[in-house]
């Protein structure tokens, strides 16, 4: 994931058309586990590795707040996302043949220069930084 949308979001939708990974849900989408805002899908972001220097969705969005660092969604924190899912934070997607799909099935690229600190204490990103 790498990044998540907090209770600050608007849910003016602006983030998810930039999306180039189309991983930003809806608050009514039945795969979201927030009642009142959007989501991003941890096991399909990718920061806009690939695709932008920065992730589009922080450049889309209005609201400071609305959209700070995750943990990367790699095999070193598969316990990490577990737990999150576990909590209900997370709605990480159930594959069919192989189950929860955790970092440890598929992990996702991440920005490496974005410090560990910041994505602990999920800090805003980018402009808002």
């Amino acid at each position: 994931m790498a990044v998540m949308i907090t209770e600050e979001c608007i849910s003016c939708d602006a983030c998810a058309p930039e999306c180039p990974v189309a991983a930003i849900l809806d608050e009514n989408n039945e795969k979201n586990p927030q009642d009142s805002f959007f989501y991003v899908k941890p096991e399909s972001c990718v920061e806009c590795v690939g695709h932008a220097d920065a992730p589009r969705c922080v450049e889309a969005c209005p609201t400071e707040g609305a959209i700070v660092w995750d943990m990367p969604y790699t095999k070193e924190y598969n316990d990490y996302w577990q737990a999150g899912q576990d909590a209900g934070t997370y709605n990480i997607r159930v594959h069919k043949k192989k189950g929860l799909m955790l970092p440890e099935q598929k992990e996702q690229p991440f920005i490496a220069d974005v410090s560990m600190s910041d994505r602990e204490s999920n800090a805003n990103i980018g402009r808002w930084a």
